[in-house]
């Protein structure tokens, strides 16, 4: 029809390379295998796969429908106290407020009560796995995944987490 122009294809610019790389779930400045640890009382830190395989390891278990699953990686809490974070003394008083929330690649996020990461208090242990089964974590799951093996159900155990945040509750 005479005077409808059509629209012309324009190359698209930066901005296509920007979306694709959001939605890839990239993070700017953090390498695969890296967390980013930050809080109420320490300053923030990145700790790489290198510092946190050389941490104290454990092994934990959880059941699946496919059967049973071990991971292997750093307890949260002992990865909150290589990071800095104020734990020192008995966890008591006002730091009964204090709550640890991990952010995944997606923004899916979990909370946990400090206190329920303190091994002198709860009797499980909250892990930052990093293998499954003895080898890496599959791309799905990782680089890093939260396990709670003593949740009934696996909703607290996040996969590819990039941050751990440290947060008081007023």
């Amino acid at each position: 029809m005479p005077g409808i122009r059509m629209p012309v294809w324009r190359h698209p610019g930066p901005w296509l390379f920007a979306l694709l790389l959001c939605l890839a779930g990239a993070s700017w400045g953090q390498a695969p295998g890296e967390l980013a640890v930050s809080g109420e009382g320490f300053a923030a830190r990145t700790i790489t796969a290198a510092e946190l395989a050389a941490l104290p390891r454990v092994t934990v278990q959880t059941k699946t429908s496919n059967g049973v699953v071990n991971y292997e990686g750093v307890a949260l809490f002992e990865l909150l106290k290589f990071a800095k974070a104020p734990l020192q003394g008995e966890i008591r008083g006002d730091k009964l407020r204090l709550i640890v929330v991990a952010k995944a690649a997606d923004g899916y996020r979990v909370v946990f009560a400090l206190a329920e990461l303190d091994p002198s208090i709860a009797p499980g242990t909250v892990i930052v796995a990093d293998r499954r089964d003895g080898q890496p974590l599959p791309a799905a799951e990782g680089p890093l995944r939260i396990v709670a093996p003593g949740d009934k159900r696996p909703a607290r155990s996040a996969r590819q987490v990039q941050s751990i945040t440290l947060k008081r509750v007023e």
